[in-house]
C-alpha cells in the first residue's frame, strides 16, 4: 500500500486548518472527507463549530486519536500541529500544498508516521475515488 492509499484507508480523520468559511481550502477539504463517508473532526483554535460539527482547538483535545491528519495551515503553524500529532499518535499526515515544512516532515518521519508532503492535493484524489 502506498502513502496515499494508507492515508485514505484510515477509519478516522482530522483536518488541521478546517474553516467555517466556505470559500476556504480548509472548509473544502473537511467537507470532502465528510462527503466521502469518512469520520472527520475539524481542528481550528478560533472556531467553535463548522457546519454543525464541533471544532477542536488541537488534535490533543479530541477524545480519540484520528489515524489520518490533513494539514492546511501556514508552515509555521504546521510545525506545532505536527508536534501535537506525534504526541497524539497519529499514523498518517498529509500536508496540503502550502502547508509543507521540511523540518516538521522529518520529525514526523522520524516518529514513524506516514507523511505525504509532495505537493499533491487531497481534493484531486477524493474527486477520483
Amino acid at each position: 500500500m502506498n502513502s496515499i492509499e494508507s492515508f485514505l484507508a484510515a477509519k478516522t480523520y482530522a483536518v488541521a486548518g478546517a474553516s467555517a468559511r466556505t470559500h476556504k481550502y480548509g472548509y473544502k477539504v473537511f467537507k470532502a472527507l465528510l462527503a466521502s463517508g469518512r469520520e472527520t473532526y475539524p481542528l481550528n483554535p478560533v472556531t467553535e463549530e463548522i457546519d454543525g460539527h464541533k471544532a477542536y482547538p488541537k488534535i490533543t483535545d479530541l477524545s480519540i486519536v484520528p489515524e489520518s491528519l490533513s494539514i492546511i495551515t501556514p508552515p509555521e503553524v504546521t510545525r506545532r500541529v505536527i508536534a501535537d500529532a506525534i504526541a497524539a499518535g497519529v499514523k498518517n499526515i498529509w500536508m496540503q500544498p502550502g502547508a509543507e515544512d521540511e523540518q516538521a516532515s522529518q520529525s514526523a518521519r522520524d516518529a514513524g508516521i506516514n507523511v505525504i508532503d509532495d505537493g499533491s492535493c487531497i481534493l484531486v484524489l477524493l474527486a477520483r475515488h
